[in-house]
Formats: structure tokens, sequence, C-alpha cells
């Protein structure tokens, strides 16, 4: 029985005072008799009880405080939940082309038709927060669902509206993002899309048919959203209107092609070129508003992102230490400092100079090829040159270990780099490289697009099969196309609607201007947009921050190829005599050319890891 409970504590105080006793040297027990040390030991023990009353009293309390707090919070120890006054109904569809396929949409529709009027009341007065934007994302995500149906409005000024709508409200967003995010699995992550609209189709039919908003986990996106496709405006539009909806659940890193001096380079990629494709689209003055407001929000992109406190997420690799990297946070600290406003190429005036280079670092890197690392990577620091060129580099096993080991991580997932298998593995199976398109890469007809689903403990490779028919983009000599004109045509080319009869470039069949088609009905009133509305659109914030013309960027793209020599990933030959470049003759034998298994059936595939030796190497499987 506890002590504090017992009813004689008082009795059993005082026969303790009356039998109280000492001992002498010999041990034998003899009485006290003195009256002033008996008055002593009496106010102790006064003392003892007088305490252990008030820690019984504490307890009372703490027992009562407790039961209240359980009473308020309803035995919750979670945040509320929040509700909204829609649900989702999910029917089934036909698409429109002529393939008829059967696909899946979730519809809102508003709950409690048939509650009693209390619950009504409370339903209606629940706040919709997706209300003010409802009418821009819907239209954005009708145009993704069928773009051939929406070609009238692909090209019209209500589209660039809309454009500069979605940048203006993700640019908010993006703003309170910190330069590395952190958010926890299930998570689906994403390498480049290059204005891929069929590849990226691929992935909406298969991992969030519904909707990403009905879809468990969330999903990261690892960069190169824009040029070398031919619907880096469609691309845009979607995931800016995803961010847009689900700001908690997805998550848009930048890539080297979120920069002007990359997007904006028209010399080199022509009409697959980002900024070629807005003044195309929208005439030179609204095209280059576009174009111009869009980079405006990808300055503000974060660079990095770390899931479960495991996996760091970046588009091109790890960077090189500012400060101590075995201080707290080490390079994570280093990606957090850098501004929230950042070019990169070019850099504004603001810009620090060493996390401008960890920026750099960040979008440009590459893992070293094993010809590198017995050559030119630095033994010490596990860094050396790319062979991009440039000035930017490359990391090696060495760079890897410690990075590892001093974040505390297992892996990193990165882009940047094209492979045939849609993801490879490198660096002893720690570095996964993820490519998000099958296509304008000299990847091969046979090429996969894949992504990477991180579950908990799980880590699952996901790949489109180049068996895998697509109902969105059709070959130029399909049977579907036999009712459109040629100028109907013409115009699908140069949107990214129709491929040609092989895979060569079609930059000289969509040279010259095209008639333009009577666009499709839309509501006059959106319809209605005046140009004062459209030049007043952008953020009036954007004017502070200068770009300094006379400074150097960590990287200059004009001096670097588009992907290292040897990996295949370059579609346009590289001129060294303009580029200023010096040509030097590189051993590529150490650089693996891309060992693939091919499998005709299914959505998924097998990757097999790049190691030094074949015999080593082991193979990833996901079922189907």
């Amino acid at each position: 029985m506890n002590v504090f409970q017992n009813s004689g504590l008082g009795s059993n105080n005082w026969n303790r005072r009356r039998t109280r006793d000492s001992r002498d040297s010999n041990g034998t027990i003899v009485a006290i008799t003195d009256k002033q040390t008996k008055s002593l030991l009496r106010e102790r023990d006064s003392k003892i009880a007088a305490l252990e009353k008030e820690v019984i009293g504490l307890k009372n309390k703490i027992s009562n405080l407790s039961k209240e707090q359980a009473m308020l919070t309803g035995g919750q120890r979670k945040g509320k939940k929040g509700l909204t006054p829609y649900g989702n109904t999910v029917r089934v569809s036909v698409s429109k082309c002529s393939s008829k396929r059967r696909q899946l949409l979730a519809e809102r529709a508003r709950m409690g038709r048939n509650a009693s009027i209390s619950t009504q009341a409370i339903l209606n007065s629940l706040p919709d927060e997706h209300s003010s934007k409802e009418v821009l994302i819907n239209r954005i995500q009708d145009m993704f669902r069928s773009p051939n149906e929406h070609v009238g409005y692909l090209k019209s000024e209500q589209f660039a509206k809309d454009l500069l709508k979605l940048n203006k409200k993700v640019k908010t967003i993006l703003e309170d993002e910190p330069r590395c995010v952190f958010l926890q699995s299930p998570a689906y992550v994403f390498g480049d899309i290059h204005g891929n609209l069929e590849d990226l189709h691929f992935f909406s039919d298969n991992i969030w048919n519904l909707g990403m908003a009905l879809t468990a986990g969330n999903f990261v996106f690892l960069g190169d959203y824009v040029d070398r496709g031919m619907s880096c405006l469609e691309v845009v539009a979607y995931l800016l209107a995803m961010k847009l909806m689900l700001p908690q659940k997805v998550f848009l890193l930048r890539g080297n092609h979120e920069t002007r001096d990359v997007n904006g380079w028209e010399e080199h990629y022509g009409a697959r070129s980002f900024i070629y494709q807005c003044r195309e689209r929208f005439g030179d003055d609204l095209g280059y508003k576009v174009w111009e407001t869009t980079n405006s929000t990808f300055d503000r992109m974060p660079l990095a992102a770390v899931i479960d406190q495991d996996i760091f997420c970046v588009h091109g690799g790890i960077p090189r230490p500012v400060s101590d990297p075995s201080a707290e946070g080490g390079r994570i600290k280093d990606i957090l400092n850098v501004d929230k406003v950042a070019g990169i190429n070019p850099p504004y005036e603001h810009e620090d100079d060493d996390y401008q280079q960890v920026a750099s670092d960040c979008i440009w890197s590459d893992p070293a090829s094993e010809h590198q690392e017995s050559s030119t990577v630095d033994r010490k620091t596990g860094y050396g040159d790319s062979l991009r060129g440039g000035g930017a580099i490359c990391f090696g096993h060495k760079a890897v270990t410690n990075f590892l080991q001093q974040q505390g991580f297992s892996y990193i997932m990165r882009a940047h780099e094209a492979h045939a298998e849609g993801v490879a593995v490198s660096k002893g199976a720690r570095v996964f490289t993820v490519f998000s398109t099958s296509k304008d890469h000299n990847q091969g007809n046979n090429a996969m697009a894949g992504c990477i689903l991180i579950d908990f403990e799980k880590m699952q490779v996901i790949n489109r099969s180049p068996a895998y028919r697509n109902q969105y983009v059709h070959r130029r000599d399909s049977v579907s196309l036999a009712m459109l004109s040629e100028n109907e045509i013409a115009e699908r080319v140069k949107l990214g609607l129709i491929e040609g009869n092989s895979g060569e470039e079609e930059e000289e069949e969509m040279e010259g201007e095209y008639e333009e088609e009577e666009w499709e009905e839309f509501d006059e009133d959106e319809m209605n947009t005046s140009r004062e509305e459209l030049d007043g659109s952008s953020n009036e914030e954007d004017e502070e921050y200068v770009f300094d013309e006379r400074r150097k960027s960590s990287v200059e793209p004009s001096r670097t190829t588009a992907s290292p020599p040897g990996s295949t990933h370059d579609n346009h030959e590289f001129d060294v005599e303009a580029s200023g470049v010096t040509a030097k003759k590189i051993d590529f034998s150490g650089v693996d050319s891309g060992r693939r298994k091919k499998r005709d059936k299914g959505n998924f595939t097998t990757i097999t890891e790049e190691d030094e030796a074949d015999e080593d190497d082991e193979e990833s499987t996901v079922n189907g």
C-alpha cells in the first residue's frame, strides 16, 4: 500500500517519535531522554509530515488537470482535421480520340444534399479553399486531359492570361518554402520531363488516374520541365496548376533548364527552346512576358528535398561545402542559406558568390564516370571537373560517402542525365538517376520514362515500357489523322501532338507561318482580356531584383555541352569553335554505354545497376 494513502499516517508518526532510540558505541539501545533533542526530532518529523501532505495535494492537482485536459481535447493528440463541403464522385469516361479508351474521372460534388437543415447549414458555412482558383485549375486540367480538343485554347490569349495568373499565385507559395523542403513518404519522385506531354500523361494515367488529390503520397519533380520537347507551355501550366491546388503535396524543384541562360538559348535549341515556344505561340511582346514571368517563378523554386530524413533529392547533385561540412546542418544548411530569389544563370546583384556556387552545383553537377574517378577527381574531396565543361563539376565515390555520412542520409536521387532504362543506379547503389521522358534525347525507340516510389522502407521503380500505347500524341501516318487538313496537322505538330514518321528532327518541316485556325468558343468575358490587364499581371516587387551583367555565373551554359560527352544525352551538335571550349581527346572506355534489358509486355520493366564489373550487377525488378 502506498504510504501516502495510509490512513494511520499521523498515529504512526507519533508512535515512531515515542519509540525514538539510539545506540551507544557498543551497539546497545539507549533511550533518548534529553528534552532539547526530543524537541528537535519532533520538529523535524512535523516538517516531514507537512511535506508528505503537500506531495499528496500536488498529485491530486496533476490528476485533476490531466482529466480536464483529456475532456477538452476529446482524447485526441493530433490536430483537428479540416472538412470541405465537397466530395468526389468517380465515373468512367470514354476518351474522345479514335482509340476510345475508358478512363476514370473524379468530379467534385457537394455533400449533404439529403442531410438535415442543420447539417446543411454547417456544411454551407465551411470555407471552400479551391473556389477562387477552381475555374483556372479546371481549365488547365481539361486541356491536359484532352489537348487535341483544346488546340484553339493553347494558341489563345486566354492561355497566356492563365499562365500569368498561375505564375502570380504559385510564386507566393514558393516564396514561403525553404530552399530545401522536408517531407514524408510515401512519395513519387520524377526526373526530367522536358516538355514531353506524352510521358507525363503516362504517369497521370497510371499513377494518379483519379487525380493527385485522391492519390496517397507526395509528388516530387526534380526539375527540367522545359526545352527539347514541343509541349513546354502545357507541361509548365499543368505542374503549376497542381502546385496551386496541392501546395503541401506537390513539390517542384529547380533544374538547370529553369534558368534564363538555358531556356532562353534559342540559337541552340531552336523551335524546341522555351522562349521560342512562348513567342511563337503568343507573339513577341506577350510571349516574352510569359517567358519572363515564368522564369521569375523558377527563381523561387527550391533546390532540394529530403524525404524521411534519409533520401536527398536534387536535380544535379551534391554541392561543394561552403562552411564546415561537419558542423551542424552541413550541406543542407548551405542550401537553406541560398537566397530566396536566385537567378543563378545569370545571377542577380544581391546573390552571394559562395551560395551562388551552391545553387549551381545543385542544378549542374553529375556523378563522376569511372574514368574520372581514376584520373581527374580529387582524392581528398571527391570532386572534379565535369565533362560538360563550362565550370560544372562532378562528384565521385568519396564525395558521396562524405555527404551521406555527414548528413545521416542513405541515398541520393537526382535527374539531369538521360538513361534509356528510365532509372539508373550508380556509386555503390547509393545514387539513383531518374529520367521521366523517353523522347528528344537520342535514346532510341526503346527508351523508357521512369519514376521511383518511396514507400516508407521500400523503393520501387516504375517505368513506361516502349510497348505502351498512348492516346494523346499520334504519328504522322496514323489513321486517326486522316480527316485532318494539312494546316491542322501542321498546327498539331507545332504543339507536339503529332510526331514525324521517324525520330529525326522536324524543325525544317515546321518553318514558316500557317493560317490560324478558328478558335473554339470560350466565354466572352474570359476572352475579352485587355492588354492593360495582361501588362499589370506581373508582380511589381520583381523590379527590385537586378541582374549583374558584368558578373559571371559559377557555370556558363554557353560553354557546356547539353550533357557529358558519351552519355548519349545530347540531341544537338555541339559547336566547339563557337563555344570557345578547347577540344580535348578523352578516353570514354570507362563510361558505361548503357546495357538495357528489353521487355515488350507490361507497363513496368527491369533496370540494371551501373557498376564497375559485370558480374557484380544486381537487378531491381518491379512487378506490374
